[in-house]
Protein backbone atom coordinates (compact mmCIF):
# COMPACT_ATOMS: atom_id res chain seq x y z
CA UNK A 1 0.00 0.00 0.00
CA UNK A 2 0.67 3.47 -0.77
CA UNK A 3 2.11 6.29 2.15
CA UNK A 4 -0.89 7.21 3.73
CA UNK A 5 -1.63 10.61 2.23
CA UNK A 6 -4.85 11.41 3.81
CA UNK A 7 -5.27 14.57 6.10
CA UNK A 8 -5.03 14.25 9.67
CA UNK A 9 -7.62 16.76 10.59
CA UNK A 10 -10.06 15.13 7.97
CA UNK A 11 -9.48 11.65 9.33
CA UNK A 12 -9.90 12.51 13.06
CA UNK A 13 -13.77 14.80 12.03
CA UNK A 14 -14.28 11.42 10.26
CA UNK A 15 -13.83 9.69 13.45
CA UNK A 16 -15.70 11.94 15.13
CA UNK A 17 -18.45 11.53 13.37
CA UNK A 18 -18.29 7.64 13.01
CA UNK A 19 -17.89 7.69 16.90
CA UNK A 20 -21.42 10.07 17.57
CA UNK A 21 -23.21 8.24 15.22
CA UNK A 22 -22.20 4.64 17.83
CA UNK A 23 -19.96 3.09 15.17
CA UNK A 24 -18.12 1.10 17.77
CA UNK A 25 -21.52 0.07 19.44
CA UNK A 26 -21.54 -3.59 19.96
CA UNK A 27 -23.60 -5.20 16.92
CA UNK A 28 -26.54 -6.96 17.13
CA UNK A 29 -25.08 -10.23 15.76
CA UNK A 30 -22.31 -10.40 17.99
CA UNK A 31 -23.07 -8.60 21.38
CA UNK A 32 -19.93 -9.60 23.39
CA UNK A 33 -17.37 -8.51 20.47
CA UNK A 34 -15.45 -6.00 21.56
CA UNK A 35 -14.91 -3.42 18.39
CA UNK A 36 -10.99 -1.79 18.66
CA UNK A 37 -11.07 2.38 18.65
CA UNK A 38 -9.15 3.21 15.55
CA UNK A 39 -8.11 -0.79 14.49
CA UNK A 40 -12.13 -1.72 13.97
CA UNK A 41 -12.84 1.86 12.49
CA UNK A 42 -13.00 3.09 8.65
CA UNK A 43 -10.72 5.34 9.52
CA UNK A 44 -8.09 2.73 9.77
CA UNK A 45 -5.80 2.65 6.88
CA UNK A 46 -6.12 -1.14 6.51
CA UNK A 47 -9.81 -0.69 7.23
CA UNK A 48 -10.33 -2.46 4.04
CA UNK A 49 -7.44 -4.88 3.33
CA UNK A 50 -7.35 -6.70 6.38
CA UNK A 51 -6.31 -9.81 4.75
CA UNK A 52 -3.20 -7.45 3.00
CA UNK A 53 -2.28 -4.79 5.54
CA UNK A 54 -0.06 -2.34 4.70
CA UNK A 55 2.61 -0.79 7.25
CA UNK A 56 1.14 0.99 10.07
CA UNK A 57 4.31 3.27 9.77
CA UNK A 58 2.63 4.55 6.55
CA UNK A 59 -0.45 5.57 8.61
CA UNK A 60 -1.35 9.40 8.77
CA UNK A 61 -2.05 8.40 12.85
CA UNK A 62 1.32 7.96 13.20
CA UNK A 63 2.01 11.69 13.54
CA UNK A 64 0.15 11.69 17.27
CA UNK A 65 1.88 8.43 18.48
CA UNK A 66 5.29 9.20 20.40
CA UNK A 67 8.58 8.54 18.80
CA UNK A 68 9.40 5.88 21.46
CA UNK A 69 6.32 3.83 20.92
CA UNK A 70 6.29 3.90 16.89
CA UNK A 71 7.63 0.47 16.52
CA UNK A 72 5.09 -1.29 18.63
CA UNK A 73 2.59 -3.71 16.73
CA UNK A 74 -0.39 -1.66 16.79
CA UNK A 75 1.57 2.35 17.61
CA UNK A 76 -2.70 4.07 17.61
CA UNK A 77 -3.13 2.07 20.88
CA UNK A 78 0.50 4.25 22.69
CA UNK A 79 -1.11 7.55 21.65
CA UNK A 80 -1.83 9.62 24.82
CA UNK A 81 -5.06 10.53 25.61
CA UNK A 82 -4.72 13.18 28.44
CA UNK A 83 -2.03 14.51 30.88
CA UNK A 84 -1.72 11.33 32.78
CA UNK A 85 -0.57 9.49 29.58
CA UNK A 86 -3.25 7.34 29.58
CA UNK A 87 -3.56 5.10 26.18
CA UNK A 88 -5.95 2.98 24.37
CA UNK A 89 -3.27 0.23 25.61
CA UNK A 90 -3.41 1.08 28.94
CA UNK A 91 -7.09 1.38 29.10
CA UNK A 92 -8.04 -1.64 27.57
CA UNK A 93 -6.56 -3.37 30.58
CA UNK A 94 -8.42 -1.99 33.49
CA UNK A 95 -10.87 0.26 32.58
CA UNK A 96 -14.86 -0.48 31.42
CA UNK A 97 -15.78 0.44 27.62
CA UNK A 98 -18.14 3.33 28.56
CA UNK A 99 -14.81 4.83 30.55
CA UNK A 100 -12.79 4.44 27.15
CA UNK A 101 -15.11 5.65 25.18
CA UNK A 102 -15.97 8.72 27.59
CA UNK A 103 -11.62 9.67 27.31
CA UNK A 104 -11.51 8.31 23.62
CA UNK A 105 -14.43 11.03 22.57
CA UNK A 106 -12.99 14.11 24.89
CA UNK A 107 -9.44 13.58 23.74
CA UNK A 108 -10.42 13.53 19.78
CA UNK A 109 -12.74 16.86 20.37
CA UNK A 110 -10.03 18.73 21.79
CA UNK A 111 -7.55 17.56 19.52
CA UNK A 112 -9.90 18.39 16.71
CA UNK A 113 -10.35 21.72 17.90
CA UNK A 114 -6.11 22.39 18.40
CA UNK A 115 -5.25 21.17 15.16
CA UNK A 116 -7.87 23.85 13.43
CA UNK A 117 -6.81 26.88 15.91
CA UNK A 118 -3.09 25.86 14.94
CA UNK A 119 -4.64 25.74 11.18
CA UNK A 120 -6.53 29.47 11.20
CA UNK A 121 -3.33 30.78 12.83
CA UNK A 122 -1.35 29.87 10.19
CA UNK A 123 -3.50 31.09 7.51
CA UNK A 124 -3.81 34.51 9.07
CA UNK A 125 0.19 34.53 8.99
CA UNK A 126 1.77 35.60 5.79
CA UNK A 127 2.91 32.88 3.91
CA UNK A 128 6.53 34.37 3.61
CA UNK A 129 8.77 32.72 5.45
CA UNK A 130 10.94 34.61 7.99
CA UNK A 131 14.58 35.80 6.29
CA UNK A 132 17.61 34.48 7.15
CA UNK A 133 20.42 36.78 7.48
CA UNK A 134 21.90 37.58 4.14
CA UNK A 135 25.56 35.92 5.46
CA UNK A 136 24.53 32.21 6.10
CA UNK A 137 23.53 31.50 9.52
CA UNK A 138 24.32 29.81 11.97
CA UNK A 139 21.46 27.05 12.63
CA UNK A 140 19.79 26.29 15.99
CA UNK A 141 19.86 22.30 17.22
CA UNK A 142 16.72 21.03 17.28
CA UNK A 143 17.69 20.46 21.47
CA UNK A 144 19.99 22.96 21.94
CA UNK A 145 17.56 25.10 23.85
CA UNK A 146 14.88 24.61 26.63
CA UNK A 147 12.18 24.95 24.44
CA UNK A 148 12.77 23.70 21.05
CA UNK A 149 12.37 25.65 18.13
CA UNK A 150 12.92 26.06 14.19
CA UNK A 151 16.31 25.81 13.11
CA UNK A 152 16.16 29.17 11.52
CA UNK A 153 17.58 31.84 13.72
CA UNK A 154 14.99 34.47 12.42
CA UNK A 155 11.66 32.70 13.24
CA UNK A 156 10.57 32.30 16.46
CA UNK A 157 8.15 28.94 15.60
CA UNK A 158 7.75 26.62 18.42
CA UNK A 159 8.91 23.04 17.93
CA UNK A 160 5.61 21.09 17.37
CA UNK A 161 5.24 16.97 16.16
CA UNK A 162 2.17 17.81 14.27
CA UNK A 163 3.14 21.03 12.81
CA UNK A 164 4.74 19.34 9.67
CA UNK A 165 8.12 20.82 8.63
CA UNK A 166 11.30 18.95 8.01
CA UNK A 167 13.88 17.11 9.94
CA UNK A 168 17.67 17.13 9.41
CA UNK A 169 20.23 14.67 11.20
CA UNK A 170 23.91 15.51 11.16
CA UNK A 171 26.57 12.83 11.91
CA UNK A 172 29.79 11.99 10.95
CA UNK A 173 30.34 10.01 8.04
CA UNK A 174 27.22 9.78 6.20
CA UNK A 175 26.19 10.96 3.49
CA UNK A 176 23.21 13.59 1.98
CA UNK A 177 20.00 12.66 0.39
CA UNK A 178 16.71 14.48 -0.58
CA UNK A 179 15.36 14.23 2.95
CA UNK A 180 17.51 14.80 5.65
CA UNK A 181 21.08 16.37 5.73
CA UNK A 182 24.51 14.32 7.30
CA UNK A 183 27.53 16.24 7.62
CA UNK A 184 30.70 15.58 9.95
CA UNK A 185 31.79 17.97 12.35
CA UNK A 186 35.54 17.62 12.76
CA UNK A 187 35.73 17.60 16.80
CA UNK A 188 36.93 14.37 17.85
CA UNK A 189 35.72 10.67 18.17
CA UNK A 190 33.15 11.62 20.87
CA UNK A 191 30.56 13.62 18.27
CA UNK A 192 27.59 12.59 18.34
CA UNK A 193 24.30 13.43 15.97
CA UNK A 194 22.93 16.80 16.29
CA UNK A 195 19.21 17.15 15.15
CA UNK A 196 17.67 20.20 13.45
CA UNK A 197 14.32 21.10 12.50
CA UNK A 198 13.03 23.71 10.02
CA UNK A 199 9.31 25.01 10.25
CA UNK A 200 6.65 24.17 7.45
CA UNK A 201 6.45 27.59 6.30
CA UNK A 202 10.64 27.94 6.68
CA UNK A 203 11.47 24.91 4.65
CA UNK A 204 9.68 25.90 1.56
CA UNK A 205 12.63 28.87 1.23
CA UNK A 206 15.34 27.51 3.09
CA UNK A 207 17.63 24.61 3.95
CA UNK A 208 20.35 23.36 6.35
CA UNK A 209 24.04 22.63 4.72
CA UNK A 210 27.14 22.11 6.33
CA UNK A 211 29.96 24.03 5.78
CA UNK A 212 33.71 22.94 7.46
CA UNK A 213 34.18 26.44 8.61
CA UNK A 214 31.31 27.52 9.91
CA UNK A 215 29.34 24.28 10.83
CA UNK A 216 25.51 23.36 9.86
CA UNK A 217 24.09 26.87 8.61
CA UNK A 218 20.59 28.45 6.91
CA UNK A 219 20.53 28.81 3.27
CA UNK A 220 18.32 30.03 0.53
CA UNK A 221 17.13 27.67 -1.40
CA UNK A 222 17.32 30.25 -4.04
CA UNK A 223 19.46 32.54 -3.87
CA UNK A 224 18.51 36.63 -4.13
CA UNK A 225 18.72 38.20 -7.31
CA UNK A 226 20.69 41.05 -7.01
CA UNK A 227 18.99 44.36 -6.21
CA UNK A 228 18.58 46.06 -10.16
CA UNK A 229 18.36 50.19 -10.33
CA UNK A 230 15.72 51.71 -11.08
CA UNK A 231 15.62 52.65 -14.97
CA UNK A 232 16.61 56.06 -15.43
CA UNK A 233 14.01 58.14 -16.89
CA UNK A 234 14.76 59.67 -20.58
CA UNK A 235 14.26 63.30 -20.71
CA UNK A 236 11.10 64.29 -23.02
CA UNK A 237 12.35 64.43 -26.91
CA UNK A 238 11.89 68.00 -28.40
CA UNK A 239 9.27 68.88 -31.15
Amino acid sequence: MEKDERDLLDVLKFELNFVEKGGYSPSPREPRKMNFIFEDSPTCMNYDSKDNPGPCGECVLMGLVPPGQRSQTIPCRHIPLDAAGQTLDSLYRQAEPAEIGEIYEKWLRATIAKLSEEREKRAATPAQAPAAPSAPAAAEPLFGKLHPKCANPACTAAFHWLAGGRFYRFVPGELTDSTKANAAEQSGSSVTAKHYWLCETCVQSHTLNYKPDSGVVVERRWPELPVSEPPKQLSAARH
